[in-house]
């Protein structure tokens, strides 16, 4: 399936990591994007990008979010592997 979309949350607090990809899903869907990756990084011993790594998957199963997703896994190893997520988004309804 072809990308269409990314957004990169390491380096990101998780606060601001979780606004921006809140904000990024919602645009993306109504833009009538199908794929994203959402990078995470794959963080270190006690660095923020593992706590992002961990804290995504959650945040995409939250009730604002999840009516817009189809799925979600994780990226090949040449989008980020461990480090990334292919979020399928549900196709935009017009009308």
């Amino acid at each position: 399936m072809q990308i269409d979309g990314r957004i990169d949350l390491h380096g990101m607090t998780r606060q601001a990591a979780h606004g921006a990809l809140a904000n990024y899903i919602h645009r993306a869907a109504d833009r009538g994007l199908r794929c994203i990756i959402v990078i995470t990084g794959k963080g270190s011993a006690g660095g923020e990008a593992g706590v992002l790594r961990r804290e995504v998957p959650h945040w995409l199963n939250q009730p604002d979010l999840r009516p817009r997703i189809v799925s979600f896994v994780q990226a090949q190893p040449r989008h980020g592997g461990a480090g990334a997520l292919y979020v399928l988004l549900r196709r935009r309804r017009d009308g």
